[in-house]
Parts: C-alpha cells; sequence; structure tokens
C-alpha cells in the first residue's frame, strides 16, 4: 500500500513539474515506450580510425602548445626553465618540463642563458611561424569558434555551465585562453557571467534564436524535416569492416532508427529514462558534442563529467559501446578516445574546425624531431663503429 501511495506521489509530482514548466507538454510526454532493449555490439579494432595522428598525438600536442604559449607570451620571446620547470601539472606535461622541451628539437631551441649558464629555450622558426598562424585563426574566425561555446552552453538545461567544465573541455572546443581569463572582454553580448553559489562562477548564453544541430541541418537540406520538434531522422552508420550485426541488434536497431529525434537544444524535462526516447536524445548529444569538437574525438573519461549538467545517464558509457556504427572507441595510448566516425567517413557531412588544419601542422613538425633524433642516433652508431 505504502509503496503505491509512493508511486503515485512521484507521478503526480513529475506531470505538475511538465504542467509548470511547459504551457502545453512536449510532444513526448504522452507517447514514450519502454522499448529498451539490452543489447551490445562486439567492438572490432578499426586500423583506419586507430591511425588517425591529429587525435592520438593530441596527448603530446596539448603539452607542447600550452609551454609554446609560455614562450610565445614572453617579452623577449624566450624563457629560462626555472620559468616552467615547476609548473608540469599545470600544463599537463607527463614528464620533467627540461626533458619534455629537448625531446621536440623542431619546435623547442635550447641555448645557454645570460646568467647562472642556465638552460633557455625559444620556439624554432617553424614553431614561430605556427604560432602566428594559430593566431591569425583566432582573429578571422572569433565568431565561428565562439558559436561553438554558445552552442555548447546551449546544450546544457539551465543555458549556463561552470567554468570549470567549459575549462576541461577548452582544448577540444579550440578555445583560446584569453576567452576564459577574462569573457567579458573577449566574448560577444550574448554571452554573460553568472554566480553559481560556494564562490563558483559561470558562463550562461541569451538568445531567443532556434538552434538546430548537425543531424537536423543535413537533413533540412535534403528535405527530409522541417525543424520541428519529434521528427524521425536517422543518424548515419558507418559500420567497420568486419563488423557485423546479429539479427536481433540488426532488428533493435532499425526500430531505433524510427525513433523520433531529439535535439540537444531542446528541453528534455520529463524523458523517460530507459526508454528509446531517452537513448535516442544520448546519442543526439554525443553526436553533437563531438561535431564541435576540433578533432571530433575526445577521451572517454574527460567526458564524464558533463553528465549533471547535459542530462546524460549516470552510465553513458555504454551509448559509445552500443552504437559502434555511429562512434568508434579507440584503445591506443593506454586511454578510450571517442572518435565521431561521420567525421572521418563522410568528410563534408561536419564542418571541420577552423583550428584544425594548424593543429595538424603542429603534429607534422612534431613528428621532425623524430627524425632529427633518428639523425643523431645515427650519427653516434657512425662514430662508434669509427672508433
Amino acid at each position: 500500500m505504502l509503496s503505491t501511495q509512493s508511486k503515485t506521489r512521484s507521478l503526480k509530482k513529475l506531470l505538475f513539474t511538465i504542467s509548470v514548466t511547459h504551457k502545453h507538454p512536449p510532444p513526448y510526454a504522452h507517447s514514450q515506450k519502454q522499448t529498451y532493449v539490452d543489447v551490445y555490439m562486439k567492438w572490432k579494432k578499426d586500423s583506419y580510425f586507430d591511425s588517425i595522428d591529429s587525435i592520438h598525438r593530441s596527448l603530446e600536442l596539448k603539452p607542447l602548445i600550452s609551454l609554446k604559449n609560455c614562450i610565445a607570451s614572453s617579452p623577449d620571446g624566450c624563457i629560462p626553465i626555472s620559468a616552467v620547470s615547476k609548473r608540469g601539472i599545470e600544463l599537463g606535461v607527463p614528464i620533467k618540463v627540461a626533458r619534455f622541451l629537448r625531446s621536440y628539437p623542431s619546435v623547442f631551441e635550447e641555448f645557454t642563458g645570460p646568467q647562472y649558464d642556465l638552460p633557455w629555450f625559444k620556439l624554432t622558426q617553424k614553431a614561430i611561424e605556427l604560432d602566428l598562424e594559430e593566431k591569425g585563426v583566432y582573429r578571422d574566425f572569433k565568431g565561428e569558434i565562439q558559436a561553438r561555446l554558445k552552442k555548447f552552453v546551449l546544450m546544457s538545461g539551465e543555458k549556463w555551465l561552470p567554468f570549470k567544465i567549459i575549462q576541461g573541455m577548452q582544448w577540444y572546443l579550440g578555445l583560446p585562453d584569453e576567452y576564459l581569463k577574462d569573457p567579458e572582454a573577449n566574448l560577444d553580448g550574448c554571452f554573460r557571467v553568472v554566480q553559481m553559489g560556494d564562490g563558483l562562477k559561470g558562463l550562461a548564453v541569451e538568445s531567443n534564436e532556434r538552434v538546430f544541430s548537425v543531424i537536423q541541418k543535413k537533413a533540412m537540406k535534403r528535405g527530409l524535416c522541417s525543424g520541428e520538434p519529434m521528427e524521425v531522422l536517422s543518424f548515419p552508420l558507418f559500420p567497420s569492416k568486419g563488423l557485423r550485426l546479429k539479427r536481433k541488434i540488426s532488428d533493435w536497431f532499425d526500430e531505433f532508427q524510427k525513433v523520433p529525434y531529439i535535439s540537444p537544444y531542446e528541453d528534455y524535462l520529463g524523458l523517460k529514462t530507459g526508454s528509446d526516447l531517452s537513448e535516442k536524445r544520448v546519442v543526439g548529444v554525443l553526436h553533437e558534442l563531438l561535431s564541435l569538437f576540433v578533432e571530433h574525438a575526445a577521451e572517454r573519461k574527460k567526458l564524464l563529467c558533463l553528465r549533471e549538467y547535459l542530462g546524460l545517464p549516470q552510465k553513458v558509457h555504454k551509448a559509445f559501446e552500443r552504437h559502434l556504427y555511429i562512434f568508434y572507441l579507440s584503445l591506443r595510448n593506454k586511454t578510450c578516445t571517442v572518435i565521431l566516425k561521420e567525421a572521418y567517413c563522410d568528410k563534408l557531412a561536419i564542418e571541420a574546425h577552423p583550428l584544425s588544419e594548424v593543429r595538424k601542422k603542429f603534429v607534422k613538425l612534431m613528428k621532425e624531431s623524430e627524425a632529427l633524433e633518428t639523425i643523431h642516433l645515427t650519427k653516434d652508431c657512425v662514430l662508434v663503429d669509427h672508433y
């Protein structure tokens, strides 16, 4: 009896919340079915996605860019090792900073400083040129980069996000440091800084403009939808070679594609967890999120902090494991990286991030350090053989 009364109270509370928040209940309030099927696709290694250097070298590239910025922002264009030697954790450097700098002679040039014979570092000419190109991208594509940040914030239920959450996604969104250091001076008028309690600050977006997801824009361009809520839209699928579905999974997935699509920018209040409808929203949120990122990929563990703010389930990782035709999970570098397949299998479907080409050039410059190291080792071996 008590259990029944408790369930009744919970149901009344949910219906009251929907009625207060919406003049009319959302379209899905009367059409949800508990049709969740517990299926999993068998993961299969795909050498194509495992070999994309711009994704898998980002673990080295991120601290390299941080150190590059430290040197480039110095008035003299060079710094002593003491300026960064104790900032390894802050800059994300996985080894001793001096050793890291010396690992990339194609980017960082070492010389003896004017005092105390300390090692100093400056950028090589090629690194200077790439730094200027990167700054040019931030200047020329400021509006587009801010639009991606705006979409990221609008994906949250409250239309605001704590700065600590945005900072966690800064590398993936390709945001320059000044956006978060002084947002009021560097972001346009639709952004505002908000107090969130406990001394925390966040970034909010004020906009009445309706935002469409990549999935919706593509369907509208093809005349397959009008952009209205709850239209039936399918996700583009890209099966890896040799990855075949069992009949049970194939039948479920066909039905899943027929489930109405809920945009990541639409209200999801009252959406039932554990339904195909809620799962399709989760997959849509993850698809849109990765489409905003520079490499359309991210470490899976780094996305877990978004669960509370983007309305994602506790076990959001299951969405990646159940939808391997949409996402690829790479286990390279002893970490799990989620890659949006569509961005690499249909390169015209998702707009490239303005910063992506510059980062690829930095990766190429990093690899030149490996070639220099090989040359030095070869020379050493020749000298040893000679003696």
